[in-house]
Formats: structure tokens, C-alpha cells, sequence
């Protein structure tokens, strides 16, 4: 009991240092954990938001545009391919499903997807499907529209809502289309980026107004399943390696995982800053202690005078910067929560990929873990110059 009385008695006489040196070292590891933890879960679910495809046929050019174009609603299309393309891969025996889309309009900044009603059958993931939140599916046929959950709460679009379309993936006010659609339906979250995409009927954003006629049946790309994981190699090699007009994205995962590959420099940036914050919240504990212990050489003196040991005077120094650690780890824990979701909230709206706070990660215990360790390190040269501190010495008069 004397020894936290020490300790709590010490914090409160030193509150101001204490609360400066608690958050210095709460910056640290919400910086440390917010770091770690948009990396992680952004990797893996990147990685496995794949819409339930196992790859996609595009126009000529790079595997990774194709994938963010056509999976994640991203970047812009490297062209078009034909409906023959279409209908070649539809009826390969290797292929499960293909499924065609068409980009190039947007409502608003929002992507306007054609597809084809079949889109909506495929699995997510295992047992996971889209499902309607309110309204009905569109008409193939008609001039109607899906929209993702995400972008219906953005545009406060409802069932029976109409609107124009924007030509081109960026919106300019000037270049709205002159048909009318109406919101046929909206469907329930995913989680997934198909949640910021308005979905139309194939045929209708194939012949919209200002696009060339001559590819009125062309598509931007086919999201295919596969039969089984060795077609893919073999499709590969027949549009890749032989074939010199198309390109087949495939495995769709470890081509994104190349993506984080090329900014993986930028996260170990951003680690290294967090690591010498962390170095320097530590050294403030340790600056702070000491820099107070010619000010407390008499009150530890009366202590040792009055019955206290050396190491409980050690004891009480080294408690105190191991306390200042608990109280900015805590904080930490806060300061994390404010910066992840803040973070994840950017990447939501850009991506539709959706991090979770609350996910487990051993990161969640062992950052906080570390910083009280360094703090107590930083603690032991204070608390050494606290156990040698001279009794007679420093009671003995002034003259």
C-alpha cells in the first residue's frame, strides 16, 4: 500500500508533466495501431473483395487496371472488347459464369454500371448473395436502375425516384444525358465496393445518348467464375501468352496483393514515424522523472529516514513511469478508435471497401504492451538515481 501511495501521490503532484507525457505516449500508439491495422484489414479485404469472381476478361493492357475498373469500381477502363469476345468466353467449357458490364456514365461522382439481371445470382462469398432492401430488381428491358446501398444513402435515391445520367466517370454538370431512369430498387449493404455502384440494364447503357453508335454492343469487361482454379492457367496462355489482343486477369487476388506491393515503402514509412514517436514518448517519461528528482531528493531522503527501503524507493520511481505508460496506452486505445474510423471512413467512400474497428488483432494488445514496457525502461535510470540517493547528505543542514 505505501508503495502505490508513493506512486499515486507522485502523479498528482506532477499532474501537469504527467497528462503532457500520458498523451505523447498516447499519440504513439494510436499512430502505431491505426498504422498497422488499415494495413492488415485493408490488405485482406481488398484481397478478398473479388465480388465472388475468379477473374476478368478486358481489353489489352494491364491486369491491375482491369481488376480495379471492373471489380472495384475504380480507375478508368482500358477499353472495350467485343459482344463476340463476350459470347467466345460464355461458352467456354471451363467457364462457370460470365457476366458482361458496361461503364462510362456516373450520377453525381457515383459509377453507373450496365449489367446483366444474372449478376445479381452470383455469390459474394460462401452463403452470402445481393440482396433488395426495398423496391424490386430492375427490368432488362427498361430504363431502371439498382443502386447500392452506399450510393443511395449518399444521393438520397428511393424506390421510384428518377434520374440523368453524366457522361463520362467524372461528374460535370454539363454533361448530363438526356434519358430518364428510375430507381427500380436498392439493395441491401455488402460491404463490398458494389455498394457505390447504381446498376442498370446492360442494353440501355450500351445504346445511351453521345456514346458511338458503332460499339453499341461492346463491353468494358466479363467477370468470369471458373470451373475449377487450373482453367484459369489455361485461359491465361490462351489470351495472354498466345493471344495478343485481349487480356485475362487471373488469380484476381494475388493480382491485387501486387497493388499493395507497389505502396508497401509507404506503410513502412508511416511505421517508422510511429516507431520514433513511440522512442520519443518513452524519452519524455524518462526526461520527465528525471529532470524532477533533484526537486524530490529530500522527500525521498525523509522517506528512506522514516523506514522506506532502496528498492522501494526504486520501486515507486519505476512504478510511476509504468503508471504514466498504462495511462497513455488506455488513451492510446481512444486516440486509435478516432483515427482508424476516420480513416476507414475515407476509404469507404473512395473504395466501398469497409475496415472494422472492433476486428481482433494481436496488434491490439501488444502495442499497448510494448509502449508500457518502453515507458518502463525509460523509467530505470530516474529510479537507479533514486535508489543512491544520499540519506545523511541531503538531510543534513544547509549552512
Amino acid at each position: 500500500m505505501t508503495l502505490w501511495l508513493i506512486i499515486y501521490r507522485s502523479l498528482r503532484q506532477h499532474a501537469l508533466s504527467t497528462v503532457v507525457t500520458a498523451a505523447s505516449i498516447a499519440l504513439a500508439c494510436g499512430l502505431l495501431l491505426t498504422v498497422w491495422m488499415v494495413k492488415t484489414q485493408s490488405q485482406a479485404a481488398f484481397t478478398a473483395a473479388n465480388a465472388g469472381f475468379d477473374a476478368v476478361l478486358g481489353a489489352r493492357g494491364s491486369k491491375l487496371q482491369l481488376v480495379l475498373n471492373a471489380l472495384f469500381h475504380l480507375e478508368a477502363s482500358p477499353g472495350n472488347l467485343a459482344w463476340s469476345d463476350y459470347e467466345q468466353i460464355r461458352r467456354h467449357p471451363a467457364v462457370k459464369t460470365a457476366i458482361p458490364i458496361a461503364v462510362g456514365d456516373n450520377l453525381r461522382g457515383y459509377r453507373l454500371v450496365g449489367t446483366l439481371p444474372e449478376l445479381f445470382a452470383v455469390e459474394l462469398a460462401p452463403g452470402r448473395r445481393f440482396e433488395l432492401a426495398a423496391g424490386r430488381m430492375f427490368d432488362p428491358l427498361a430504363a431502371e436502375a439498382v443502386a447500392g446501398s452506399f450510393a443511395a444513402a449518399q444521393l438520397g435515391l428511393r424506390p421510384g425516384d428518377t434520374f440523368h445520367p453524366f457522361h463520362g466517370l467524372t461528374f460535370d454538370e454539363r454533361n448530363r444525358h438526356a434519358e430518364t431512369y428510375t430507381v427500380a430498387g436498392v439493395l441491401a449493404p455488402t460491404n463490398t465496393p458494389a455498394d457505390r455502384v447504381i446498376w442498370l440494364p446492360l442494353a440501355g447503357v450500351q445504346t445511351i445518348g453521345g456514346h458511338d453508335p458503332r460499339a453499341a454492343t461492346d463491353v468494358s469487361a466479363v467477370l468470369i467464375q471458373l470451373r475449377a482454379p487450373t482453367a484459369g492457367f489455361m485461359l491465361d496462355m490462351m489470351y495472354n501468352k498466345q493471344g495478343n489482343r485481349l487480356t485475362f486477369a487471373y488469380p484476381v487476388g494475388a493480382i491485387i496483393a501486387e497493388l499493395f506491393n507497389k505502396i508497401g515503402w509507404f506503410d513502412r514509412v508511416l511505421e517508422l514515424v510511429a516507431y520514433l514517436v513511440a522512442l520519443v514518448a518513452a524519452g519524455a517519461v524518462l526526461a520527465s522523472i528525471y529532470n524532477s528528482m533533484s526537486a524530490r531528493q529530500r522527500d525521498i531522503a525523509i522517506l528512506r529516514a522514516l523506514g522506506a527501503r532502496r528498492r522501494t524507493i526504486f520501486g515507486a520511481v519505476l512504478g510511476e513511469a509504468v503508471a504514466i505508460g498504462v495511462l497513455g496506452a488506455l488513451a492510446g486505445l481512444v486516440v486509435y478508435a478516432g483515427l482508424f474510423s476516420a480513416v476507414a471512413g475515407i476509404i469507404r467512400e473512395q473504395t466501398g471497401v469497409v475496415l472494422t474497428v472492433m476486428a481482433w488483432h494481436p496488434a491490439l494488445a501488444l502495442a499497448p504492451l510494448g509502449m508500457i514496457a518502453l515507458c518502463g525502461l525509460g523509467g530505470v535510470v530516474p529510479a537507479f538515481k533514486a535508489y543512491r540517493v544520499p540519506v545523511a547528505d541531503t538531510l543534513a543542514p544547509q549552512s
